[in-house]
């Protein structure tokens, strides 16, 4: 069975709304048969197109299950615990939530924070080699997915290591042996991710909302719970200045923590600040040594996608400063190392000629560059990102409003124009939106009068046409009057006046049956409803004859018979 990606769209739910692509940072969006969906080789899993999704279209894959067969087939399950739960569980002690998580069937809990701290060292050690001036930070793996993906000038200014979790991942195997099973739990949907791509460390990874859900299933309230002091404790030890990584600024004041420095340190947060922090810096060579902290989430992990939005980002950071133990002093040496393998691929778009990308931009009505609105209705903030994602087919041209708004205006203009009745249609203030030619000469005579060249937009119907009252009647009742036969100026008016907006815009459609065309029709279709009943009726007679013919028959031979044997009968006797 092949698994999920992290985020993924239900089709189902999709409204075409295409507010995940509008809201996306770096539109890893794909916009085909109509539905908005996720494209894994493109995204970071930021996991903000989840939260703006006005219909819940975008979901999370959740690995509850996963984590269930994890506990049936493994003896030993440690659960990693992300920093952030001390502002997201308020309700409850960090005992109870160890308490909690046991009662689901793990052997312990170990928190996250003791692999942030091996990555604060590694840190401090490779700012000390000083190979080069400017470092930026490995600890969010979204942001580490982004500068890799999208900015791969700046990928060997990334620290080579490991995420805080899949370091502590190293930890608790090293400690515990190598066939227990790890499950980590955080408001990070990116998390997934990493466990997908290092299943060698991470088996399975749950967001806080899933554990809740999990707690639910399970009928469990830590809050309820009378933790014991010798088992409802962290493993193998409590964590320290670790646990300041979630909050923006934290990475950076657990390194300095460990030793002192005069290197530089900056903090960024959000991916459009991280867009414009690395905004022209390729030739720039920093006098210092400068230590960059990169965090996808506005204010740090406290914010994560999966994280609650009961409070504010000031009472998240309280909770998290309040509850880290400051680093111990004296010399400190990594336990395991975590040097990183590998790196992912920038994602590559092809390039396009201004030829091919008019040509794009031709397709949905852009003939100019005055036609190029950059309204952002289909997502993407300039018509010519638009054209390129087109040449891409990532977009569909009924994604352009203002392409299918004037499309659907020719449409109904041609068709009206084109049709051999009279039809218009009227404003709530019965004014007249939209008529064709044939209305105009219908009512050439009604136009002269009222001084009218021509009818226009916005003239009053009650000046033209005399029984505008039933237009007011089907704008007042909203039911429609059809099949309607009235006198105008000698001739007959088929009438079918109907609304087409509630209480906003009626049409009509007006037909002179008077006419030599129309009474053609009308004979026409009358002579074929009479030769339809007559076949009927000549069909009936045929059955009732071929009945009647049918009895006479075998009458008539009865006879034939009954004389024939007489005759016999009688020849015999002579």
């Amino acid at each position: 069975m092949m698994m999920l990606p992290p985020i993924y769209t239900e089709k189902s739910e999709c409204q075409d709304c295409y507010k995940c692509l509008r809201e996306c940072p770096i539109k890893a969006i794909k916009v085909q048969g109509g539905f908005a969906s996720v494209m894994p080789e493109s995204c970071v899993y930021c996991g903000h197109c989840v939260e703006v999704c006005p219909s819940g279209a975008k979901h999370v894959r959740n690995d509850i299950n996963a984590a269930r067969r994890l506990l049936a087939e493994t003896p030993k399950v440690i659960v990693s615990l992300a920093p952030s739960f001390v502002s997201e569980f308020t309700a409850f002690r960090p005992e109870q939530m160890i308490a909690g998580l046991r009662r689901l069937g793990f052997y312990g809990v170990s928190e996250t924070a003791l692999g942030a701290q091996q990555v604060s060292l590694h840190v401090r050690l490779e700012i000390e080699k000083r190979h080069q001036k400017l470092l930026f930070s490995s600890a969010c793996p979204t942001a580490v997915d982004y500068v890799r993906k999208y900015h791969p000038g700046h990928a060997g200014k990334l620290v080579n290591l490991l995420s805080p979790v899949l370091s502590h991942c190293k930890m608790l195997r090293r400690k515990y042996g190598e066939e227990i099973g790890i499950v980590f739990v955080g408001p990070c949907i990116a998390k997934k991710g990493e466990a997908d791509r290092h299943r060698e460390l991470l088996d399975v990874a749950l967001t806080f909302e899933e554990l809740r859900q999990w707690f639910e299933q399970e009928d469990i309230r830590p809050e309820e719970m009378i933790p014991d002091a010798g088992d409802d404790r962290f493993i193998p030890e409590e964590a320290r200045e670790g646990a300041l990584y979630p909050i923006e600024g934290g990475m950076s004041a657990a390194v300095r923590a460990n030793s002192p420095t005069d290197a530089r340190f900056m903090s960024f947060s959000g991916l459009t600040n991280i867009r414009h922090a690395l905004g022209e810096m390729h030739d720039w060579e920093p006098d210092k040594d400068i230590f960059v902290e990169l965090l996808a989430c506005h204010g740090g992990c406290i914010n994560g996608p999966k994280a609650h939005r009961a409070c504010g980002t000031v009472r998240k950071r309280y909770e998290v400063i309040n509850f880290a133990k400051p680093a111990t002093l004296g010399e400190k040496s990594p336990v395991v190392s975590i040097k990183e393998l590998g790196a992912g691929d920038a994602v590559k778009r092809p390039e396009y000629t201004e030829a091919q990308i008019r040509e794009a931009l031709r397709l949905v009505g852009k003939r100019s560059a005055a036609d190029e609105k950059n309204c952002g209705g289909c997502g993407y903030d300039r018509c010519r990102e638009f054209a390129r994602a087109l040449l891409e087919n990532k977009a569909e041209r009924m994604m352009c409003a203002t392409y299918m708004r004037q499309l659907a205006q020719k449409k109904a203009s041609a068709l009206m124009m084109k049709m051999p009745s009279a039809a218009l249609m009227v404003n709530e203030q019965l004014r007249i939106i939209e008529c064709n030619q044939r209305f105009r000469s219908m009512f050439a005579d009604e136009l002269a009068v009222a001084h009218a060249i021509e009818v226009t937009d916005d003239q009053l119907l009650s000046a033209i046409v005399p029984f505008h009252r039933l237009f007011q009647r089907v704008l007042e009742t909203g039911e429609d009057i059809l099949a309607r036969d009235i006198r105008f100026r000698g001739s007959i008016l088929h009438c079918n006046i109907f609304v087409i907006e509630p209480s906003a815009v009626i049409g009509a459609i007006l037909q002179d049956i008077t006419q030599s065309t129309m009474q053609k029709e009308q004979i026409i279709a009358r002579a074929q409803e009479v030769i339809q009943k007559n076949l009927t009726t000549v069909q009936k007679i045929a059955y009732l004859l071929g009945e009647n013919a049918a009895e006479s028959e075998a009458t008539l031979n009865s006879i034939v018979e009954s004389f024939s044997m007489k005759e016999s009968e009688d020849d015999v006797q002579r």
